[in-house]
């Protein structure tokens, strides 16, 4: 039985380094189909998405969200499963914490030795069950301490990655959005509506699992409906019964804070 040709995303902002290693790929490994490229985390993010590629080769260092970042949010989601490759600027100490977990790396600048050993790996791994790789404590293990690494600080000390973004529904459309651009959420039946400043949208995720996924210092819980991003609130007044209510910057909406989140507000 032959096997669909695998496909890959490649994500790296120096375009001349994204461009050769697509074309050293097309040498070592012609029946790969490379169905993306990414010039920052939110949009190799998007190509993830949009592809749902085999292999991802993803470079640390990038504009809008670290490599890091963008692989511990694919880790997330289930139906994103794919081999990652990381590309990186660090030495090999930095990248040693890689050599037990279920990903790859490729050291800058890239010698075809290497990228033809990544190549093999990656050919036996495609051929094997897929494991869930990135959700290993291995692998999750890993990204902490290189994380730790390029921060310079112990691993002990690597601070936790929020969310930072979701997969919205707006009408029949899916959208890619940033939690920046969240004005609150608000449950709803069994949804959880997204306000935004030019609309809204609908997620499924409850309202007690973004408690525990967003940073507490972004979003506020100011009821037990509503989250309110920080950044959006332009004050608080009462209303003709004496209960407090929030003001939105981008908004008409005013939110109802529940009496045992007043506390919030005592320094507004």
């Amino acid at each position: 039985m032959n096997l669909p040709a695998p496909r890959a995303v490649v994500a790296e902002d120096e375009a001349t380094l994204r461009g050769e290693l697509i074309e050293r790929l097309g040498e070592l490994w012609p029946e790969l189909a490379v169905v993306g490229e990414a010039a920052d985390g939110l949009q190799a993010l998007r190509q993830v998405q949009e592809q749902r590629p085999d292999v991802l080769f993803l470079d640390i260092q990038m504009p809008g969200a670290t490599g890091l970042e963008v692989a511990q949010q694919v880790a997330r989601q289930a139906d994103q499963r794919c081999r990652v490759v990381f590309i990186t600027a660090y030495d090999q100490h930095a990248v040693q914490a890689f050599e037990h977990g279920a990903v790859d790396y490729l050291l800058k600048p890239m010698a075809p030795a290497r990228l033809f050993t990544t190549v093999t790996r990656l050919k036996e791994r495609l051929a094997a069950p897929l494991p869930d790789a990135l959700a290993t404590p291995q692998a999750l293990q890993a990204l902490q301490a290189l994380q730790a690494l390029t921060r310079g600080v112990p691993t002990a000390a690597a601070p936790r990655s929020w969310l930072r973004w979701i997969n919205a529904s707006v009408g029949q459309t899916l959208r890619l959005i940033t939690v920046d651009e969240v004005l609150y959420f608000q449950s709803d039946n069994k949804y959880t509506r997204v306000a935004l400043a030019g609309g809204e949208a609908l997620i499924r995720k409850p309202l007690k699992e973004l408690l525990e996924e967003l940073d507490p210092q972004q979003f506020w819980q100011i009821h037990r409906s509503t989250l309110v991003n920080v950044a959006a609130i332009a004050g608080v007044t009462r209303d003709f019964r004496g209960r407090m209510q929030v003001r939105l910057k981008d908004s008409s909406d005013h939110l109802l804070v529940a009496e045992s989140y007043v506390h919030l507000f005592k320094t507004m």
